[in-house]
């Protein structure tokens, strides 16, 4: 089937094209002979019900400098569309929210990948929160007494924003750390939202593994090894991507997931595990495709889009008469 597919994403001109997921999804896509469009979120629009966007034909090849060409943009009614993905970069924030809402309206007679309400019911660091024994020891909250509290108990900690991303705002407070209250009192005037609070993990020093799960079931991961002096593992930070295999613990946590992720129509998910626990699920944007292909020889892109064409396919809506 020939589609046309809309990306909602952030200016394409800018992307690393060795490490970007929606690069390779683009590719992908076009090599199956679908039509291209990219918009960016704030150019999305609702009138009477309807929902609008400025998009742009776009043409997509792996060149440095040259990977994207885009034609002339065109006011167009998303509804005629068979295919958006949302893939700009969080935080999920309440613009992040609102673009949610505005695509609602659209899905699922236009599929949105991953869909849109689930998306906003699924916040990387709460949806975990729903999936006992599969997280270390967590606390989240906005209440100093609570946060010391746990201290006390685990000694070792993170404290990280609930809604940040890409390692943004994390840090590790050790046992002896004085700068508790300081990093709360920042916490506090930085974000409204309460905070989230884990046991520290040493087994991350190991490596933090990035599993891609499409529509539920593992297709493919990544170890990223933090750099020296550093907490954080995020391949944006220094971390090393390392080739990996999937352990029995890695199996068990996407068996018990799996299930919830496909009913909710989350089609492309990327979850972290760090010593056998599961610290987050991301569904905004999730990225490592590209690494991970590299390191396995596979395409995860082409299951991407297999699972898409077949959502697709049984959701579309009848010709009309």
């Amino acid at each position: 089937m020939s589609l046309a597919v809309a990306i909602q994403m952030d200016p394409i001109e800018g992307i690393d094209i060795d490490a970007d997921s929606t690069f390779v999804l683009a590719l992908e896509a076009q090599a199956r002979g679908h039509a291209l469009f990219h918009y960016l979120p704030q150019h999305l629009a609702l009138r009477n019900g309807r929902v609008f966007a400025w998009v742009r034909p776009l043409t997509v090849r792996r060149v440095r400098g040259g990977h994207a060409v885009l034609g002339g943009p065109e006011l167009m009614d998303l509804a005629t569309m068979d295919v958006i993905l949302m893939r700009q970069d969080p935080p999920f924030d309440m613009a992040y929210i609102t673009a949610t809402h505005l695509l609602e309206h659209i899905h699922p007679d236009t599929l949105v990948v991953n869909d849109p309400v689930q998306v906003r019911n699924a916040p990387e660091k709460l949806l975990v929160t729903h999936f006992e024994g599969l997280m270390p020891p967590t606390l989240i909250t906005a209440d100093r007494r609570q946060i010391v509290e746990f201290r006390k108990e685990y000694g070792d900690i993170i404290l990280k924003p609930l809604f940040g991303n890409g390692g943004a705002g994390v840090f590790h407070i050790g046992p002896q750390d004085e700068n508790l209250n300081a990093l709360l009192e920042l916490f506090t005037q930085l974000y409204r939202e309460p905070i989230i609070i884990q046991q520290y993990v040493p087994e991350v020093r190991n490596g933090d593994k990035r599993i891609i799960l499409v529509d539920g079931v593992p297709a493919g991961a990544v170890n990223r090894v933090p750099a020296e002096g550093e907490a954080r593992s995020n391949l944006h930070v220094g971390g090393r991507a390392e080739k990996t295999e999937l352990s029995t613990r890695d199996r068990e946590i996407c068996d018990a997931i799996g299930p919830t992720l496909r009913e909710r129509g989350l089609i492309f998910v990327g979850i972290d595990v760090i010593g056998g626990f599961l610290t987050e699920i991301n569904v905004t944007s999730p990225t490592g495709v590209q690494e991970i292909n590299r390191l396995d020889d596979i395409r995860i892109e082409a299951r991407i889009w297999d699972a898409i064409e077949l959502r697709r396919a049984t959701t579309a809506p009848p010709p009309s008469a």
